[in-house]
């Protein structure tokens, strides 16, 4: 039986994963790829070379459906937390951090509610939460 911290870091993994979720369904229903191809395509022209692809939406979807599908599933380890799965947490958190702030940053920049600026708050709060258990779960001297 998992204790009351390793559900906590189960629970964070959880939702940060379904705020993750609720992010890419609405690029999807914002049309994200719109935004996001022709940026790829510009940056490529004016760089010379970028590691930007594009994408087309099913295959654009069908990569979120993989990597979050992944994510759902390693919600189970998070429950017992073996260092590996923490260290993996702390990643996990600290990168959505960046891409959230990243993408509101962008917003401010352009002055435009770009596609998943209304659900980064949402990835903002979730990661710090994750990030935050995952370092008190490192503290324990089970972990």
């Amino acid at each position: 039986m998992p204790s009351l911290r390793r559900s906590r870091l189960a629970n964070a993994w959880l939702a940060l994963t379904f705020a993750l979720t609720l992010h890419v369904a609405e690029g999807a229903l914002r049309n994200y790829l719109d935004f996001y191809n022709p940026l790829a395509m510009s940056l490529r022209d004016m760089l010379l070379w970028t590691w930007m692809p594009t994408f087309t939406f099913a295959a654009w979807i069908g990569g979120w459906i993989v990597i979050l599908a992944a994510l759902y599933g390693m919600t189970w380890f998070a429950a017992y937390p073996v260092r590996w799965i923490v260290w993996a947490a702390i990643a996990y958190g600290d990168v959505i951090f960046l891409f959230a702030a990243a993408k509101l940053a962008f917003a401010v920049y352009l002055a435009k509610a770009i596609p998943g600026v209304y659900t980064a708050p949402l990835l903002l709060a979730a990661s710090c939460w994750l990030t935050i258990e995952a370092v008190l779960a490192l503290r324990r001297p089970s972990a």
